[in-house]
């Protein structure tokens, strides 16, 4: 993964919203004065009739959008993720959520990692939030190639959607980890109508534990696998990228073939990606889960480097944890022996 390029999330937004409003007239953006950090602002340039800029007023935004969407527009409500959750919470929530209008709320800056902005710019909860909301769908993609799927596929289905756009360049993950042809493009779906990146995917198979892990935190997964391989341990890494409806099947699938699960997420461990497996877990398969996330915590300013070792959301952080879950599995009575797991266990911790 070290050779792979490295692409702009929130520049392939703003790209896919530019092709999207070429291709379907309905499509309008609207701004809460952040264009540039969004790149909205390229949709602006490009389509100003359909660019609306209502200022540091997301609640009005919010409204605004349900309105258009009731004539048949499809709006895109642009800003970052503390503001497109936890500040329009009561407009999402009663004039979009629960008449089901065609809203796409699209966060940017996502989680700890939004460029030394401080807790006040972190969301943390947003994945809990939206999550909650009936008929809100929740996709956090993992790549730069995957935000332009998502954004497109936001703009197909009916009812409202959560975008989360993480704020920098990650790599973009080689198609052939997906282990089928075609998985990043749109295709036909599955049986329930969803396209290959919206499902569980094994990224990198593996039989002692597996690894889930979403958005961008995908890569810190697959880091905290050659982590692991080098002492013994041959973890499966399974991507998230679609919170709810979150792929039930592919989740209980990871669990019975390794026996042992841990969470990945840059939100919070209460809610988020980690909530959900242990409530689909909890009812369908309950085995040894350990979540990777940020505690019950505000967090603070700092690089993203430095947050992540403070907040232990490193790979070795998921290592550790990945061997906890490892050892829990082994004490159940399957699984490798106990011996490996202790020697792996030290190796990591010494």
């Amino acid at each position: 993964m070290s050779s792979a390029v490295c692409e702009s999330i929130r520049d392939a937004f703003g790209s896919a919203l530019v092709e999207l409003g070429r291709s379907d007239p309905r499509v309008v953006v609207l701004d809460a004065d952040l264009a540039e950090p969004t790149r909205t602002s390229r949709f602006g340039r490009e389509f100003p009739g359909r660019f609306i800029e209502c200022g540091i007023a997301e609640q009005n935004m919010v409204g605004v959008a349900a309105g258009l969407a009731t004539t048949g527009f499809v709006p895109f409500v642009t800003t970052f993720c503390v503001f497109a959750s936890k500040r329009v919470y009561d407009q999402v929530s009663i004039s979009v959520a629960y008449p089901r209008l065609n809203v796409k709320m699209c966060g940017a800056y996502t989680g700890l990692f939004t460029g030394k902005t401080g807790a006040t710019h972190q969301a943390i909860e947003d994945l809990a939030l939206m999550r909650a909301l009936p008929n809100m769908t929740v996709i956090e993609p993992v790549d730069a190639r995957e935000a332009a799927l998502a954004t497109r596929y936001a703009a197909q289905i009916p009812g409202p959607v959560y975008l989360r756009i993480a704020r920098d360049a990650y790599p973009v993950l080689p198609s052939h980890m997906v282990g089928q042809a075609g998985a990043w493009g749109e295709g036909d779906g599955d049986a329930n109508g969803r396209p290959p990146f919206m499902r569980a995917r094994t990224l990198a198979d593996g039989h002692d534990a597996a690894i889930i892990a979403m958005g961008t935190m995908v890569h810190t997964a697959l880091a905290a696998r050659e982590v692991l391989r080098e002492r013994g341990v041959v973890a499966r890494v399974v991507a998230v990228s679609c919170l709810k409806p979150i792929d039930e099947e592919g989740i209980v699938k990871a669990a019975t073939d390794t026996g042992a699960v841990v969470t990945v997420e840059n939100h919070s461990i209460i809610g988020g990606l980690g909530g959900a497996c242990a409530e689909v877990l909890g009812e369908k398969y309950p085995v040894p889960l350990k979540r990777v996330g940020i505690r019950d915590v505000f967090a603070e300013s700092g690089a993203d480097a430095d947050l992540a070792r403070k907040y232990r959301l490193t790979a070795d952080d998921v290592a550790k944890a990945c061997l906890e879950a490892l050892a829990a599995k082994e004490s159940r009575g399957c699984g490798r022996s106990r011996g490996a797991v202790a020697a792996s266990t030290t190796a990591t911790t010494s």
